[in-house]
């Protein structure tokens, strides 16, 4: 079942005068509501401050009539052109079946459909089907030949590498007719059945054996178009820059052999863009405030609320600090499906009132990085073109016993509230329009203060923020697990995020050897610490340990006392820090990062607190580990599980200050904003503004 009311923005930000498209679907046969929401606080655990939207007048608001848009899910390629097989030619084709449990589409050319199978390859025309007796294997590379011949068709299906235990190789005759056609779909056929593996080099050849058709799919790799004697086009974005059926593992760039790479892997549930039509347009007002917002839909009790970001006019600033909103994290982590929806999660659900939409009953949106495609292969590219259910304000990501359960966007508000709270004046900037500005971006803040978890970035937004700090910038990291991933962007593909995870980390797939180069830039992919920029070199912290969504808390240390640093925690008289938050009942949890000078933590580095007691189901990271015993530091694993707030300065007054862990903004808000992770914040705050 399908989300009753749900839409997507065709942009995540935007500066006051641009434009917004709302793309909407409503299956509700009632006009909606809309109008603009300023986003303060997300959680609406009743035990922390509440739900907080501030209504905003806006142009757009109004009633607007229902219409539901569908979504085509499923990767495949489309030649538009005028083709046929003459009497006596044939189609070849080399296939990887991913996916065997039903008959899969590879080529489809008017009556005639060439299909994979458990049983053996197939095609289906207009005069029946013909199926070769030999089965088929996941994984497997296979070439397909089907010979037409006087309304004969000769099917051969040949095994490229030797498999143990079965026949997969075989050949069937039967009545054929003749493929033609103006329209050629690859991967998929006409009553939208989909393929889930690898194809290469699809061709049509005549009688003599030469080619009419063929495609190339060496060539392009970084966009969505496929070249050959008839270019065509990519729907919903399916995989490149993978292993072909010629790879032998002597080169692992698919830029440097691209022959070996010559393969595209299509997945049936590929989602890129839903192609929804707008509904309507929202103008920022010229003088809207910088800061958090939504389009809030509302018809037959249903409530979607579409966040986005305003930042100031182009080319100023109008307050000292930013928030960088972490939108490629958002954008990684979109539709995450964590099949953790029990009955007492529903329950809570309902009784917080909480978005009760969850990509774990909803694949139909496509799902996220951290998920797998069916045929167990990883989801390497996001798209914003679509519903992302877990970019919704008041959206529970856990069942968290100790506190609100929450994470990304709605986590992030916790910061947001704060600032509010406080009187704190701050402009609201994010990863993508970081991406494409630069430092130029930054220049003119005081202070930058990311969120809970800014893991995902490109070589781009990474130098922006070390020449910031460089330049004289401050900076504030107040999270876990931080600059983590390398990830790639288009030029060309818009919208999309792409990343490969390979060799090690914490992570949900591994990227299959050869396979670690992005397709969209050609990139290396993984960890950023393998590429010999691990995040101690800008934030002074890295990810160091992970457990369940469950908090402790940091003890100050000796080093606070110093004179130099002892005016971060002017007010503190505790030893004990963020012993209570909302984000798992403590500010050091889940995530944990620590300082580490072999992997780039400044020699001027202060470690001011360490967290303590975390719980049993706590680990160090596999980037850490040599062995089960060994460690890279040569400490013993339990020592590395540990979380550390570190202050250091840089050039031209510069500075950065990091919590260290993913839990830490959950505490803020704790004895109604007054406390010791409060009263810190904003002693550091209040010296950065200055």
């Amino acid at each position: 079942m399908t989300v009753p009311l749900v839409g997507y923005l065709d942009r995540l930000s935007a500066r006051p005068s641009e434009a917004i498209a709302v793309k909407v679907s409503s299956q509700l046969g009632v006009p909606y509501t809309a109008d603009l929401v300023r986003i303060i606080h997300a959680d609406p655990n009743p035990d922390g401050p509440g739900v907080k939207l501030e209504e905003r007048a806006s142009d757009f608001a109004g009633l607007y009539p229902s219409r539901a848009q569908g979504v085509d899910q499923g990767s495949y390629a489309v030649v538009d052109a005028d083709l046929a097989v003459p009497d006596g030619g044939g189609i070849v084709v080399l296939v990887q079946p991913g996916l065997l449990d039903a008959p899969q589409p590879v080529l489809a050319l008017g009556e005639a459909v060439l299909l994979v199978s458990a049983e053996g390859a197939m095609l289906r025309t207009g005069a029946g089907v013909v199926s070769v007796a030999a089965p088929m294997l996941e994984r497997c590379w296979y070439e397909l030949k089907a010979d037409f011949h006087d309304g004969q068709v000769t099917l051969s299906q040949s095994a490229l590498q030797r498999s143990w235990g079965v026949t997969d190789s075989g050949v069937a005759t039967g009545p054929a007719v003749l493929p033609a056609g103006p329209r050629l779909l690859i991967a998929a056929d006409f009553s939208g059945g989909r393929f889930d593996g690898r194809i290469e080099d699809p061709a049509l050849r005549d009688a003599a054996g030469e080619t009419i058709a063929a495609w190339d799919f060496t060539v392009g790799i970084d966009t969505d178009v496929i070249h050959g004697t008839h270019p065509g086009r990519l729907v919903n974005l399916p995989t490149r820059g993978i292993r072909g059926a010629r790879w032998d593992g002597t080169e692992l760039d698919w830029k440097h052999a691209p022959s070996h790479y010559a393969a595209i892997h299509f997945h049936a549930d590929d989602l890129y863009d839903c192609c929804w039509q707008t509904d309507f347009t929202v103008t920022i007002p010229a003088d809207l405030r910088s800061g958090v917002y939504g389009v809030r839909l509302r018809a037959g009790g249903e409530t979607e609320i579409l966040p986005f970001f305003v930042l100031p006019p182009r080319g100023t600033t109008t307050a000292r600090i930013a928030y960088l909103a972490a939108t490629f994290t958002y954008q990684a982590y979109a539709n995450h499906a964590r099949f953790n929806l029990d009955d007492a999660f529903r329950a809570r659900i309902s009784a917080w009132g909480a978005t009760p939409h969850n990509p774990q009953d909803h694949g139909e949106y496509g799902c996220s990085t951290y998920n797998r495609h069916p045929d167990g292969t990883g989801i390497s590219l996001s798209s914003l073109r679509r519903p992302i259910l877990n970019l919704r304000p008041f959206f529970l990501t856990f069942n968290d016993q100790k506190g609100s359960g929450l994470r990304h966007f709605s986590a992030d508000s916790h910061l947001t509230d704060w600032l509010e709270a406080k009187g704190v004046d701050f402009d609201v900037i994010t990863d993508h329009d970081l991406h494409r500005e630069g430092v130029d971006l930054l220049r003119g803040y005081a202070c930058v203060l990311t969120g809970s978890h800014p893991e995902y970035h490109t070589p781009q937004t990474l130098d922006a923020l070390g020449d910031y700090i460089g330049e004289g910038g401050r900076l504030c990291y107040l999270g876990g697990n931080g600059f983590y991933w390398r990830i790639a962007v288009s030029e060309t593909i818009a919208d999309v995020l792409e990343v490969r995870r390979t060799e090690g980390g914490i992570r949900a797939w591994d990227a299959a050897p050869g396979e670690a180069y992005h397709q969209l830039d050609g990139g290396y992919g993984g960890l950023w610490r393998r590429l010999g920029r691990a995040p101690q070199k800008l934030a002074g912290v890295g990810f160091s340990s992970q457990g369940l969504f469950e908090g402790s808390y940091y003890r100050r240390l000796p080093a606070s006392c110093d004179p130099a640093v002892a005016w971060i925690f002017e007010g503190v008289t505790d030893e004990i820090l963020g012993n209570f938050g909302l984000s798992g009942g403590g500010a050091a949890g889940f995530e944990l990062d620590r300082a580490d000078r072999r992997l780039g933590s400044a020699a001027n580095l202060v470690v001011l607190a360490r967290s303590e007691a975390h719980q049993a189901h706590f680990v160090a990271v596999p980037e850490e580990l040599l062995s089960h015993v060994n460690t890279v530091t040569g400490e013993a694993p339990r020592d590395l599980i540990r979380a550390e707030i570190v202050y250091f300065e840089t050039a031209n007054g510069g500075a950065v200050f990091a919590t260290g862990s993913i839990t830490f903004c959950g505490s803020l808000s704790q004895n109604g904003y007054d406390n010791n992770i409060s009263r810190m914040l904003q002693n550091i705050i209040t010296k950065f503004q200055t």
